[in-house]
């Protein structure tokens, strides 16, 4: 038999245990359309359309063009009026908006001043990329048929942002990562592990005892819990003593955050063990669900940027939300109680993916 004969007869091995293997096969294909469909259509750093608040207290015909000249030029999308940029500034320590527009009574009068902006633009700059989007405000001027410009073509705007005046990047990213981090290890740790003792036969030993599926998979993931806090401690602490990010909420609130989000990825591990039939398995599908969960999140590229579809899907995704809450909390120091739909999505991912780990979980050896 030839060397070429053996080489042969191992390919073709090789490629009809691909053939039975349907999750690698399919993600053969899968993985480069997902990633096509997903860098193609969903992600844009042209960033277009942030929410944005308006509070003008001058009621003039002037602001009003304003606020329909700073819409029409879609880098923002009006969504919430109020009457005071105090308000404003709650809007944005909440998350409900990204951007917002202070128009001062004196409005038309500081247009014909130079000494100062006529208005202000409130920014939630702790992305670098949506400070640099809204920025582009800040150039604007009314139309010139209204013959009222600033005078000595000074901008129109003055960029408030009081969330990362520094505009690093590190401020931004650090704690995007504890969720990151948490998505990755918690759901591919749990999958894996119950994945391994069935392939070894551990569970086998569980067949004759009295132990529920639902206290046999709380049992499994409670280990967990305890490794996930200590990551998110690592991280804080590197975080704020190597790269300065302030921690402007309760130390409290990110943990019980921490917590919610860990459970959701814990369940979802669980899920994965149940579908997995081996471990190489459990990392792949582990994966396919990170690489969607990295990108539509937000924390990489802006969230208001996607396009609709884009975003109705990231909403799903449990990092969307943990995101949202954790830059709140730490960031802007918005409290726990102000990001409950944050909350609420968190709880209904966990008791979701529990119920149907429960539900296809069996004491079997198959």
């Amino acid at each position: 038999m030839s060397c070429f004969t053996r080489l042969f007869a191992v390919v073709r091995k090789e490629l009809r245990q691909l053939g039975r293997d349907r999750l690698t096969f399919g993600m053969i294909a899968g993985i480069p359309l997902l990633q096509v469909m997903l860098f193609g259509y969903a992600i844009n750093t042209d960033v277009r359309h942030l929410r944005a608040g308006v509070a003008d207290q001058a009621g003039t015909e002037l602001s009003r063009e304003l606020a329909a000249d700073a819409a029409a030029s879609q880098v923002v999308t009006l969504t919430r009026k109020v009457d005071t940029p105090e308000g404003l500034l709650e809007l944005l320590r909440r998350g409900e908006i990204t951007v917002g527009i202070a128009i001062p009574p004196d409005f038309e009068r500081r247009l014909q001043q130079s000494e100062r902006p006529a208005a202000q633009l409130l920014l939630d700059g702790a992305d670098p990329v949506v400070l640099g989007a809204a920025r582009q405000l800040s150039q604007m001027t009314l139309r010139q048929d209204t013959a009222v410009v600033p005078k000595g073509g000074g901008p129109l705007f003055e960029v408030y942002n009081p969330y990362n005046p520094e505009r690093r990047s590190a401020v931004h990213i650090v704690p995007g990562l504890i969720g990151v981090i948490l998505t990755m290890t918690m759901a591919m740790f749990t999958a894996v592990a119950i994945v391994r003792e069935r392939e070894r036969g551990n569970l086998e030993l569980l067949i004759n005892t009295p132990v529920r599926n639902s206290e046999l998979m709380v049992g499994k993931i409670l280990p967990y819990i305890g490794i996930g806090l200590i990551q998110v401690t690592l991280i804080l602490l590197l975080g704020h003593f190597l790269f300065r990010v302030p921690i402007m909420g309760a130390v409290g609130d990110i943990y019980l955050a921490a917590l919610l989000f860990i459970a959701a990825n814990l369940g979802l591990g669980l899920v994965i063990s149940t579908l997995a039939q081996s471990q190489f398995q459990a990392m792949q599908m582990t994966f396919f669900f990170f690489l969607p969960s990295i990108l539509l999140s937000g924390f990489m590229f802006p969230f208001d940027g996607m396009p609709l579809v884009a975003q109705h899907i990231a909403t799903i995704l449990p990092l969307t939300h943990f995101l949202r809450l954790i830059r709140g909390i730490m960031l802007r120091g918005a409290a726990l109680g102000e990001l409950l739909p944050e909350i609420q999505a968190l709880a209904i991912f966990t008791a979701i993916t529990l119920t149907l780990a429960t539900l296809r979980f069996r004491k079997r050896l198959d």
